[in-house]
């Protein structure tokens, strides 16, 4: 059965397409758009009462929150495609912890910095030049810590492409196009190897078919 993901033109619903790439499931999009309110809809808040993409329907399972949603299939169809957890129990936990790392760590300043200088306007809020500087900040010295991390191993958890990797791809792509801070990759020569690798897989090229994140 094909697998429907809602919101796909989304940042955050770009990670479920690239797992479902990656572990080569069948897909449909349904579009959802944010900025005309259809994620407040009565219909789309029985599926996902805190109005927010993506969300998937696999058959009469729902399952919403991105990082949720790889991790379920990368568990569920762990014999097919890219063995994206690792091999063993403890590469698993490396893949988890950075996986908590981006959610924790790396995409709060980042989220910030996308928010207040792509969206305040259209969001009615006002940008704050305080709030992306600090953000700025913050996020490179995450990045430094991605830098000793990476000259050790080639990707994250270790020298194998996993979740933790994969969950990057959508708002850095806004960090290097869309932001204007690329230097923060770039300038790094571990993480910029890193990227360029990441960035240039043929499952992200094929679900930036779909649109830039936005």
């Amino acid at each position: 059965m094909v697998v429907k993901v809602y919101g796909a033109a989304y940042a955050s619903p770009k990670r479920v397409l690239v797992c479902l790439v990656e572990k080569e499931v069948d897909f449909e999009t349904i579009p959802i758009d944010l900025f005309k309110g259809e994620h407040k809809h009565p219909e789309f808040l029985k599926l996902q009462p805190f109005g927010t993409v993506p969300l998937i329907q696999d058959g009469d399972y729902t399952l919403y929150e991105s990082r949720a949603i790889i991790r379920y299939y990368a568990e569920k169809y762990k014999s097919q495609g890219t063995a994206l957890l690792g091999k063993t129990i403890e590469e698993r936990g490396l893949v988890e912890q950075w996986l908590e790392v981006e959610a924790h760590n790396f995409h709060p300043p980042l989220n910030n910095l996308v928010l207040h200088i792509l969206f305040a306007s259209a969001l009615g809020f006002p940008s704050d030049p305080k709030v992306i500087q600090e953000s700025e900040e913050k996020l490179g010295k995450v990045l430094d810590i991605y830098e000793e991390r990476l000259s050790k191993s080639k990707y994250l958890a270790g020298d194998f492409f996993s979740l933790a990797d994969l969950s990057h791809l959508p708002f850095t792509q806004y960090m290097v196009t869309l932001l204007g801070k690329e230097y923060l990759i770039k300038d790094r020569k571990h993480v910029s190897a890193w990227w360029n690798d990441i960035s240039n897989r043929p499952s992200w090229k094929k679900v930036l078919e779909f649109g830039t994140p936005f």
